[in-house]
């Protein structure tokens, strides 16, 4: 019993280092999460809008990260986890594209689109950065995971990438990347 219980803590002491070494960034999303930052910063100061895409576990992050930024950074911020809007949509025009119906009605032109996609392959969100170029948002920032070049951050304007194969490893982190943007803007209210 002793040398389960024991192997079990090795699992779990190895699964928390590997998830740590990725939530610590390097320089270059140091450099990415500043950035966003500041574009976000003057989409307040433009009175324009962020909008926040995810799937599943991702579309919990978008509803997390987009609530903090309206209440506590005072951002407009949206995101469009409503059942009978993503059945709607998806019903009368696929799954595969009712991000990008959402992103026809809801989006302006100076607005920011964030999305949030563990693979980086799926379908609505690549179809979201079309319907967004078309509509000439300000920017496109993607979250993504497992490969690097994968089609999600091929179409975004500035893409944040975790290096792992672990969807819970990857939505942590992207979660965690997130949330920092909103404390950096409330901190700078502070000073």
């Amino acid at each position: 019993m002793y040398k389960i219980y024991m192997s079990e803590i090795k699992r779990l002491e190895n699964y928390l280092k590997v998830l740590s070494s990725k939530i610590i960034p390097n320089k270059e999303i140091f450099d990415k999460i500043l950035k966003i930052k500041k574009l976000i910063m003057m989409s307040k100061k433009n009175k324009s809008k962020i909008l926040v895409f995810g799937n599943g576990g991702s579309a919990a992050i978008a509803s997390h990260f987009s609530v903090d930024l309206t209440k506590n950074a005072k951002v407009s911020a949206m995101n469009f986890n409503e059942a009978d809007l993503i059945t709607c949509f998806a019903n009368d025009y696929g799954f595969e594209n009712w991000i990008s119906k959402t992103i026809e009605h809801y989006a302006d032109k100076n607005d920011i689109l964030i999305l949030i996609s563990s693979s980086g392959r799926s379908k609505n969100m690549i179809n979201a950065c079309k319907a967004a170029k078309k509509k000439r948002v300000l920017k496109i920032i993607t979250f993504t995971g497992n490969k690097k070049n994968n089609p999600l951050s091929k179409l975004g304007d500035l893409n944040l990438w975790v290096d792992s194969n672990i969807y819970n490893h990857i939505e942590n982190t992207h979660q965690t990347w997130l949330l920092s943007i909103c404390d950096l803007i409330k901190l700078n209210k502070v000073r």
